[in-house]
């Protein structure tokens, strides 16, 4: 990719070594990294050539210090539409909203994942979708911890909560299916507090989120010189948490080869630290995640069939929130009430039109990304209650939505694509009814529905007459 192709980012930083490590991730994603180490320069760079190519701005706070928001709010006035993401160590819900409403972006607490930072990058930059601001603090908000306070009355959602409860009393291993934001996190805190061992620390480590090369000794641990880089004897978390529970999130995204051992410690209860002699005795209480379902990775050979056995005695599977369409109001009102806990926010209430505008999108994001946009839409709420007019960008996306499932039913008539037990009908069925609609649509016409469908007049006669159509259907 040339350098007139790529992306321009302005990183605000005197870091040497996050500035290098920002540069590298960006590149990535194909953006090239202008770096400026203080607030004058950065200002002043916003008015050369340069600076007019920018596509993104990311501030470290520390450089600004107590005069982030300023700088923000200045970098604002003079580019409007410019994302600006802040980098910070604080966790301060209250810096985040005074951030949020000087301008910023997005709010990225440090040390930064990857995942997130490159995350957050696209998300800033990609106009069709509301964003998921703040995703960091709306995660560390306390929430409930216990089955009874889950809010949702959708029965699949019901079901995996009566599962997940049953299965907290025992110690057999638990998989929670569910794709990214459906609430993974929460129902695994919820099924340690109502764990026999509750009272011992919880672990979670994210596969996804570990590097490759690392993710082995980080689950099973290693001995001294073991391998290059290993300068110390380092205990894995199966060891550290003997006992007690260990969550492994993500774990589609394990190498094979650690889920061939990982397989073997939870049939066998064994443990071995890479370069041991010896193994280990552990009794730990895991609990899988995964954002896909792994009975189809395995058998497309993208897991190991062998460990999905070992942890799935019990599996619960969690519902997208586009399946519990029914739950958004009350999970709104529930997020609301925990958001105006936080300094800098006050307790607001949410309109009808406001509810039916949340409950019309379908939320790629899931929980997560609602709660994350009743954030965003709080912090700049000057009513008593959140109207539809507080989320702008979403009622754009549900009109063009909406303007989309009218053009797909419109040419779709007629066609059914589902039996009525929700199976998919034959092809042959299927192709039946276009031709007979199509047929219809141009008013029997043979040489203009033949061109239509894209098939020769021979074809298609053929095809009325293998699938017993009339000419005049």
């Amino acid at each position: 990719m040339s350098d007139a192709e790529q992306r321009l980012l302005m990183l605000i930083d005197d870091e040497p070594a996050q500035c290098r490590l920002i540069t590298a991730l960006a590149a990535r994603e194909g953006w090239r990294v202008m770096v400026v180490r203080d607030s004058e320069t950065a200002i002043a760079t916003l008015g050369t050539r340069q600076g007019m190519q920018l596509a993104a701005i990311i501030l470290d706070q520390w450089v600004p210090g107590d005069d982030a928001c300023n700088l923000i709010a200045e970098l604002r006035s003079r580019r409007p539409s410019l994302p600006i993401l802040m980098l910070t160590t604080s966790a301060s819900p209250l810096l985040a909203v005074e951030a949020m409403r000087a301008g910023a972006t997005d709010y990225l607490i440090k040390p930064i994942a990857p995942d997130r930072l490159l995350h957050a990058l696209r998300a800033s930059t990609t106009p069709e979708a509301p964003q998921d601001e703040l995703q960091p603090l709306t995660e560390k908000m306390h929430g409930p911890v216990d089955f009874d306070a889950m809010v949702g009355a959708t029965p699949t959602f019901r079901t995996a909560l009566a599962i997940a409860a049953k299965a907290a009393r025992g110690n057999s291993p638990v998989l929670i299916e569910g794709e990214s934001g459906t609430g993974k996190e929460m129902l695994v805190r919820a099924m340690h507090a109502a764990s026999q061992r509750s009272r011992l620390p919880l672990r979670i480590i994210n596969a996804g989120s570990t590097p490759a090369n690392s993710i082995e000794s980080t689950l099973f641990g290693h001995e001294k010189g073991s391998f290059p880089g290993a300068f110390d004897r380092h205990v894995g978390a199966l060891q550290h948490c003997d006992g007690a529970t260990l969550v492994i999130d993500e774990i589609d995204r394990l190498p094979l080869a650690v889920q061939e051992r990982l397989a073997e410690a939870v049939v066998h209860g064994i443990c071995r630290p890479i370069g041991a002699r010896h193994s280990f005795r552990v009794d730990v209480r895991l609990i899988a995640a995964s954002n896909y379902p792994l009975r189809e990775m395995a058998a497309f050979g993208d897991f190991l069939p062998a460990l999905y056995e070992a942890l799935s005695p019990v599996s619960v599977m969690l519902p997208a929130l586009r399946e519990r369409g029914g739950d958004i109001p009350a999970l709104a009102r529930q997020f609301l009430a925990r958001i105006g806990d936080q300094p800098g926010l006050r307790a607001l209430g949410i309109t009808d039109g406001a509810l039916a505008l949340l409950s019309a999108y379908d939320w790629p994001g899931n929980v997560r990304q609602l709660q994350a946009v009743l954030f965003r839409a709080a912090v700049f709420c000057d009513g008593d209650a959140l109207t539809a007019s507080d989320f702008p960008q979403l009622s754009n996306l549900v009109a063009t939505g909406a303007a989309r499932s009218a053009g797909v039913q419109h040419e779709s008539a007629g066609v059914t694509l589902y039996t009525s037990d929700g199976n998919m009908r034959p092809l042959e069925d299927i192709e039946a009814d276009v031709i007979r609609l199509a047929i219809g649509h141009y008013r029997g016409r043979m040489t203009e529905v033949a061109r239509r469908l894209g098939i020769g007049r021979s074809t298609l006669y053929r095809k009325l007459s293998d699938l017993g159509i009339d000419n005049a259907a």
